[in-house]
């Protein structure tokens, strides 16, 4: 992962794309979080990207939307951070880029079918069951 990602095993995207920002980090930290800009944020611009096809843009930019961000301010070092950014937009690139499965539908199995029924009859009865007496004697 040194020169780009390869989300889900697919199009491999260079670094040339991937815009990395840095500030401060948030949070304790003493003295060191003052001074350092260890806060990575990596901007993935989506519709100006070379290395997507126009089919694989239009997924992403419809589930992730046009630009993807990941932000890591997790460890001290800014390379630390650089490193964890990148898995993370390359987490989210995958998200993106899955398939889900199709739903094959299924159908109820005869014994499903005969336990709603005896249950619904059950039902039925104990219902039944409620009414006022009859005086009929």
């Amino acid at each position: 992962m040194a020169d780009g990602i390869r989300p889900n095993g697919g199009p491999f995207i260079p670094l040339s794309e991937i815009e990395m920002k840095t500030s401060r980090s948030s949070g304790p930290g003493g003295q060191h979080a003052n001074v350092t800009a260890s806060r990575v944020e990596a901007v993935f611009d989506v519709a100006a990207s070379n290395s997507l096809s126009p089919t694989l843009k239009t997924q992403i930019i419809r589930k992730a939307g046009p630009v993807v961000r990941a932000v890591s301010q997790d460890a001290r070092s800014q390379t630390r951070n650089r490193a964890l950014a990148l898995d993370r937009l390359e987490g989210k690139l995958t998200e993106a880029l899955r398939v889900p499965r199709r739903r094959r539908p299924t159908r109820p199995t005869r014994s499903s079918k005969q336990k709603r029924l005896d249950s619904k009859r059950r039902r039925s009865e104990t219902k039944r069951s409620r009414g006022r007496p009859d005086f009929d004697d």
